[in-house]
């Protein structure tokens, strides 16, 4: 398969799913998740591992965090002569200046057409940037080819879809496997085919479809594009068994980060067969002093410890003081907590400093954010 396939991931998705304040700076691609990645270090591992060698980023706005973050490409070993790592966005190319007027992934893709077009790979996948799973494409590919579909579609058939992937896109699916219809998830029922909103198709037709879409303005989505064309063309699903999280809330992001302190997620998702690349800061090893106490949490390099922490991801530099207790908190990079303070239910950007005898208690639905840069 290596080879045959090129990797596209859509940061320009309809309805601009985003978490609250920790997207006001950057995309939700490039959010901080599990302690040392960003939420498109999975898709992109994912593309590597299954032996794509080029990879292509569709940004839509804000990716100076996205481009700090994946450099030149060499974490994942995409920084070669031949394919590689590729960031693009819309502003000032020759099909923006056409259609400027004009939203949506169809026209993000059509300003750098010219990437695809001079790529070589018979196969083109698709994929979003805030999907957050562990899995080989190969399969997925190789059944694409075997099945002779115009497109497939890779899904997961949950049976919580009252309570999670509320918003997602699901599949009518008949017994041959093709997709009948698509629908959106409005948490009516538990049972649902949830699409991945991953995509495997024919570079070739996939060209002459945006082409074809932008000639007609008829769609500004390409999953519009799917949704109204089913019944013209073969449209086919793939089913994954592998845990899955859509992360397009607040809400989800906390949801993630408790269920990635658990063995079976955490094993599943970080498995050392499909190794999850990121960018590499070595740092020193966190320093746990005399009052720590740290029960099912995870804590990154770099920091120094001496309260409570349980239930919670801390991330590099953090620094948590003496008698200090946080309880299901996400805490991100150099931050620092003084003594006494209570902290629970909270997430935390980048750079916040919080003083001695401070409480800060949030929702267990709906935790407290705070946005990054904050003396509190």
């Amino acid at each position: 398969m290596k080879n045959e396939c090129m990797g596209l991931i859509n940061l320009d998705k309809k309805g601009n799913p985003n978490i609250n304040i920790l997207n006001y700076a950057r995309p939700l691609a490039s959010t901080p998740i599990a302690g040392r990645y960003r939420i498109i270090d999975f898709v992109l591992s994912n593309m590597v591992n299954s032996g794509m060698t080029n990879v292509g980023i569709y940004a839509k706005e804000k990716y100076r965090s996205l481009t700090d973050h994946l450099g030149s490409g060499k974490d994942w070993d995409l920084s070669r002569k031949k394919g590689g790592l590729y960031i693009f966005s819309p502003e000032n190319t020759k099909h923006n200046n056409n259609y400027g007027f004009r939203s949506g992934d169809i026209y993000s893709i059509l300003a750098n057409i010219d990437y695809i077009e001079r790529s070589t790979e018979e196969y083109i996948l698709i994929a979003p940037g805030y999907m957050l799973c562990s899995m080989d494409y190969s399969e997925a590919i190789e059944h694409h080819k075997q099945s002779k579909n115009d497109i497939t579609v890779i899904y997961k058939n949950i049976d919580n879809a009252d309570e999670d992937f509320l918003g997602c896109m699901t599949l009518n699916i008949d017994s041959n496997g093709k997709v009948l219809n698509i629908g959106n998830n409005i948490g009516a029922f538990p049972r649902a085919n949830i699409s991945t909103e991953t995509y495997i198709v024919r570079r070739t037709d996939f060209i002459r479809c945006i082409y074809k879409i932008a000639s007609l303005g008829t769609y500004s989505y390409f999953e519009d594009y799917i949704n109204r064309e089913l019944p013209n063309i073969q449209v086919g699903a793939f089913e994954v068994k592998n845990y899955l999280k859509c992360i397009n809330s607040i809400q989800s992001y906390a949801e993630a980060s408790k269920e990635m302190l658990s063995k079976e997620v955490c094993c599943e998702l970080f498995n050392s067969d499909r190794k999850i690349f990121t960018k590499d800061k070595s740092q020193a090893p966190t320093i746990y002093k005399k009052h720590a106490n740290v029960e099912n949490s995870f804590v990154a390099t770099g920091c120094k410890i001496d309260g409570t922490v349980i239930n919670s991801t801390i991330f590099r530099k953090v620094e948590i003081g003496k008698g200090s207790v946080l309880k299901n908190c996400v805490i991100m990079q150099n931050c620092k907590i003084e003594e006494n303070v209570v902290l629970e239910n909270v997430i935390f950007d980048k750079n916040i400093s919080v003083c001695e005898g401070k409480v800060l208690k949030g929702d267990r639905d709906y935790p407290m954010v705070i946005e990054k840069n904050q003396k509190l």
